[in-house]
Formats: structure tokens, sequence, C-alpha cells
């Protein structure tokens, strides 16, 4: 059975227990998010790893993408940005690779981490083909079935891609049309043989392949929008009307799910277009990369995304994708991994602050942090940081004699006033 079927029996399985343990509630309320899939744990049966929370009631999560391209092939280096991830605090890795042995990239990903890994299986199935168009339906879904059998535990496949969102692409006014890369390879394949996405038309056969290795389906946003000017149109809504259809099959399956969404999104139509996915795909778990709150910032893009993903979960996103500093411009490094997953925890972390279930956890952080701050304790500063060795290495770089620090020295505010309450209390 699954574990959305042991669930809806009423049964509390191990990874049920362990994401109630971890998120610190109790473990009725996991099994019954999981049940109605409000909460989704993706864990390949075929793979022993760590069973992480997400949805309603959990704390936010963290994707981190890594992969080769046909541009840069350097496995070694690929495999330790998949580790550097974890090490940094990513609950999950999507092995985007496009270039050099897939499968060996993939294995050796799956074997290098214990959280759950992800990842495209139309990546596979365009590259046993000389032409991205030329991969058949069968190629497609062996893809599916050969990365549940290796232990994936979850999978995009861009099932919302079909004719009628086409047609809604073809009547918009689009500047960038669509920059899902699993998204054009669908696109391209239903225009160059007339026919449905086979993800689509052959979705209860996508259900049964999950079913058998009780792997995660993440339903990717191939209509997303690539720029600030294509936000909140049509082809992406009737995309996400689509994907909430798909939803309702996949819970009556017994296939747990969760939902990915845009993109590059203004400020202002960030709550209406989160508000809007949730109700459309029944509340289940929305997974976002970003938003992009605007488009004019390569090689800041992560802090784009952080903004974007603060906001979007301040109104129900679940699980945001770490944006790095690369985005828009080239294959990441590992300080870029790096410097994406703090920003994004960051984002995470702000969202866990007014988040119901997380939220009291979120707020001992900041109160301990203000304790520490009051007491000029400056090791505890460190220690409660979310990059500790980076703020004690700019405080060291600027020193000062006083124990505050060398923006106010003596003339410290916090220390002033402590001073002066401690003199009051001496005369008292």
């Amino acid at each position: 059975m699954t574990l959305m079927e042991d669930a809806k029996k009423g049964v509390i399985t191990p990874e049920i227990e362990a994401v109630a343990k971890a998120e610190g509630i109790d473990a009725e309320i996991v099994r019954s998010c999981v049940a109605k899939g409000l909460v989704a744990i993706p864990k390949n049966a075929r793979r022993d790893t760590l069973p992480v929370g997400i949805g309603k009631y959990m704390s936010t999560k963290i994707n981190a993408n890594v992969g080769t391209s046909r541009d840069c092939i350097d496995i070694d280096a690929e495999i330790e940005k998949a580790k550097a991830a974890e090490a940094f605090g990513a609950h999950a890795v999507m092995d985007l690779s496009t270039g050099g042995d897939l499968d060996e990239i993939r294995t050796r990903i799956l074997k290098a981490v214990n959280i759950p890994v992800g990842t495209v299986p139309i990546y596979q199935a365009a590259a046993s083909r000389k032409i991205v168009v030329e991969m058949s339906s069968d190629d497609m879904f062996n893809a599916v079935r050969k990365h549940a059998e290796q232990g994936v535990d979850f999978v995009t496949v861009h099932a919302g891609v079909n004719l009628n969102s086409l047609e809604r692409l073809r009547q918009s006014d689009r500047i960038m049309n669509v920059v899902s890369r699993g998204g054009s390879f669908t696109l391209a394949w239903m225009l160059h043989n007339g026919e449905d996405n086979p993800f689509y038309a052959e979705f209860d056969y996508l259900l049964e392949i999950a079913k058998e290795y009780d792997m995660t389906l993440s339903l990717g946003d191939g209509m997303r929008p690539g720029c600030i000017a294509d936000a909140s149109d049509r082809p992406k809504v009737m995309e996400f009307i689509t994907l909430g259809e798909l939803v309702k099959r996949s819970r009556e399956a017994n296939v747990q799910t969760f939902v990915e969404g845009p993109g590059h999104v203004p400020l202002n139509e960030i709550e209406l277009s989160v508000r809007g996915m949730k109700e459309l795909c029944d509340g289940a778990p929305l997974y976002l990369l970003g938003p992009l709150v605007t488009d004019i910032a390569p090689g800041f893009d992560h802090i784009t995304g952080a903004i974007g993903g603060a906001v979007a979960g301040m109104h129900g996103t679940d699980f945001l994708c770490m944006v790095t500093p690369s985005e828009h411009l080239a294959l990441p490094s590992i300080e870029d991994i790096k410097e994406g997953l703090l920003v994004t925890k960051l984002a995470a972390h702000t969202i866990d602050l007014i988040k119901e279930g997380p939220r009291e956890r979120a707020w001992k952080q900041d109160t301990a942090m203000a304790y520490a701050r009051r007491d000029l304790d400056w090791e505890k500063q460190f220690e409660l940081a979310i990059d500790g060795d980076r703020a004690r290495k700019i405080r060291d770089a600027r020193k000062t004699e006083s124990d505050a620090c060398s923006m106010c020295g003596e003339l410290c505010a916090v220390k002033i006033v402590k001073e002066a309450f401690g003199e009051k209390k001496e005369e008292e």
C-alpha cells in the first residue's frame, strides 16, 4: 500500500511518526493531512531516506536544483553540489541533468544524500533521441518507470500542458511564450506530432507507475510566466485548472502530489496567484520557484526570488525552490548553491514566523537572538545566526575596543540603556 492508503485507513506509519516528531506536532494531525492530500511526504518505497513533510502545518521546506548541462558535464562537481545543498540546509534536491550519463548521475546523487531526490523524466526521454520531438510516448513513460525503479522520491511531470492550454497560449500576447524546459519539450512534441500530451492523455498510466513505487508526483507548471509582463495570464490559469483536476484524480488513486507554481509575478499579484492555485488545487502542497518579483536583477535573482517567496509563503506556499545568483546566467557553482540556499532559508524562516504550526518554534529562535543582542552576547548571536561564520568574519574584520559593534562602539544604544538601567537599580 502507498503512504496515502495507509493514512486513509488510520495507520500512523514510521514516516508519519518521523515527520510529526520533526515538526513537533501530533502524529494524528500529520496522518489526517496526508490522507486528505494536504501534506506530502515524498519517499520512494525503494529508497531509505529521511521523511520530509511538505504542506499544511509543516515548516516551510526548501529544494535545491543541481545537475549537468550539455555544455558543462562534470559529474563529480554536481555530486559535490548535492552534498553541499544538504549540508547548507536543503530539504530536497532535484537532479535536472541534461548532459552526460544521466543514469550514472542520478544513481550517484541518490546515494550521496539522505534527503528526498526529485527528477524530470522527460529530460531523459528527450535525450534518448537526436531531436526532442522524436521521442515517443513510450520513451516518456519508460523514463518515469526507470526513475521510479532507481528510487527517485518525486518526479516533475508537466501533465497540465495539453491542447487546451496550448490554444490559450496561441491566443495570448505573451512575450516569453514558454520558459519551462519540460514544458517546451512537451509543447514542441505536441505541435510536431499533432497529438495531446501523453502525460495528460494517459494520466491513469502515470498514476499506476507512481503508485507501484509510492513515488510522489510534482505536477509541473509548464505554462508558468517567464517575465513580469506575462504574469497571471490565461495560459497559466488554464494550466492550474487542469492541475487541480489531476490532483483530484491522484488522490483517488492514493498517489501523493504537490503542485508547482510560477515563475515571475509582481508583488501585488502574488496573493491572488497563490490563493488561486491553492483553491483550484484543493489545498495541495504548493511548490514555487520564487516567484521572482522583477526581471532586471541578473546576478541578484536569489534575492528577488526570496522576496517573492516570502510574500508567497505568507499566503500559503509550502515548498520553496532555491534560486541562485546565477539564475538566467549560467550553471550554478557550489558557492552559488550556498548563497541561494542561505537567502532562501531566510525567506522560509520569515514565512514560519507567521505560519500556523511552525510559528512557535520560529519565534523562539528570534526571541533567543533578541536576548543575545540585548546582552551583547556575541557567541550566542553567532550560534543563532543563519550563517554564524559569515557574521563572525564581518565583526572580526572591523574590530572595536567596545563590547558593542564598531558601528556605534561606546555610543551603542543597547549598551547605554543597559548601563543606565543598571545604575538606576544600584541607586534603588
